[in-house]
């Protein structure tokens, strides 16, 4: 019996080994997304913009992208041909959806922006030049959903 059980819980420690592995292995879908984001700041922070998400695979998504969040901000910002890169990802649904979003800014006329933003295990690179003029720090959320 105890034998019985031991080879029975090193089998479903085996398949859950290879369940992780392989789930692991397919979230390697390498997709990249353009994007334009306007915005303005004054304690409360809000940008809107779109996008195109497009992966390895093919499959391509037209986005809406919202940041909210609040802190110690004044400013306005225009960011156009940002570009972002998603790690982690199975399957281009994957990226929707709001990523934890922290940063600190100083800009004037032309502002630049670099931030890795997080959702679950998705994380998301954002790398951006535009202009603008902002001071402060925030703290919010970065929300992609589906175009309409």
């Amino acid at each position: 019996m105890k034998r019985t059980f031991a080879g029975l819980s090193a089998l479903a420690l085996a398949t859950a080994f290879a369940t992780s592995s392989a789930q692991a292995a397919e979230a390697n879908l390498d997709c990249t997304m353009k994007f334009s984001l306007t915005g303005w700041s004054a304690i409360y922070k809000h940008a809107e913009g779109h996008g195109t998400i497009t992966c390895e695979n093919g499959k391509s998504m037209h986005v809406k992208i919202e940041a909210k969040g609040g802190g110690l901000t004044v400013g306005k910002t225009h960011i156009d041909n940002g570009t972002g890169k998603f790690t982690d990802v199975h399957k281009i649904e994957d990226v929707l959806g709001t990523y934890a979003q922290g940063e600190a800014t100083a800009g004037a006329v032309k502002a630049g922006t670099a931030q890795v933003l997080t959702k679950g295990t998705v994380s998301l690179a954002l790398a951006g030049a535009g202009e603008g003029v902002e001071l402060g720090v925030s703290v919010g959320g970065f929300t992609i959903s589906r175009a309409k």
